[in-house]
């Protein structure tokens, strides 16, 4: 895929805890030497504890009136017969309960907590929905350079800014609003072509879909890094741009040699069943 374009620590009050990072305990990466990467998301299989109600007015109105974040609500999950589908009654939704629930979302986007309650009154199972190109842009990569960037990016800046895990396999990286329209010369000037990598866009007009909302019966979207002390302090692009980069094309090529590796034993596997004639 490629590129496309589609905060202060919280107050010591019951709403902190809705912004808080709930990144998994961190498992250690012996080919980074040791450095402890994110846990990935669970799977879609494994067991989840339910979702109080309102958690998702929680997190929005702490969102909005603690980071000053644009906030909107989005479809949600219906349970019918125990099976997780979308508000809006597409069966073939690709992001069932994480998406806008109709073209008005931009307008309807605030960071005032009032209006945020009013908006999550009508249905309280909605997802939390932000827009980027306002508070901040976002750079979207696979999970596995997602945590091999995250990583360096620990170890070279004191806080990386925010990063959001989806259940889908993809990473969220928040940036300064703007970052999205520097990405490509960026690549281009450090050597990379911006069509050759896993890493797309989302500035003005985009949206990111937000913890606590859930993907389906894939699961809940995460904090890989909470806002914490990060969320007035965003990275800029020439910061995360080269670590994001450096990730993607490891991932790639990690990957391509894992199938080029995987070819002979099919061949020869192919070639022992041809003379024995099966």
């Amino acid at each position: 895929m490629g590129v496309t374009s589609s905060a202060v620590t919280s107050p010591g009050n019951a709403s902190s805890e809705a912004v808080r990072d709930r990144t998994e305990p961190a498992v250690s990466d012996s080919e980074h030497g040791g450095v402890p990467l994110p846990r990935p998301p669970r799977s879609a299989h494994t067991p989840r504890p339910r979702q109080r109600p309102d958690a998702p007015l929680e997190h929005a109105v702490s969102y909005a009136g603690e980071l000053g974040w644009d906030v909107f609500p989005g479809t949600w999950l219906e349970v019918p017969a125990g099976v997780p589908v979308c508000s809006c009654g597409d069966a073939r939704c690709a992001a069932p309960g994480a998406h806008p629930a109709g073209p008005g979302w931009a307008g309807e986007a605030t960071h005032s907590p009032g209006a945020v309650r009013r908006l999550w009154s009508k249905e309280r199972r909605a997802a939390v929905l932000l827009p980027t190109g306002r508070a901040f842009d976002v750079l979207d990569v696979p999970e596995t350079a997602g945590c091999l960037a995250l990583a360096r990016l620990e170890r070279l800046v004191p806080q990386p800014g925010p990063v959001i895990s989806s259940p889908d396999g993809r990473m969220y990286f928040l940036a300064l609003p703007g970052t999205a329209a520097k990405v490509s010369d960026l690549l281009r000037g450090w050597g990379w072509s911006p069509g050759g990598l896993d890493l797309s866009v989302r500035g003005e007009g985009a949206w990111v879909a937000a913890p606590p909302t859930r993907l389906g019966a894939r699961g809940a979207v995460r904090w890989a890094s909470g806002p914490g002390s990060a969320g007035r302090a965003l990275p800029d692009a020439e910061t995360l741009v080269p670590a994001l980069a450096y990730a993607c094309g490891r991932a790639a090529t990690e990957q391509a040699t894992a199938r080029t590796e995987r070819e002979p034993t099919r061949g020869r596997t192919a070639g022992a069943r041809h003379r024995s004639g099966r």
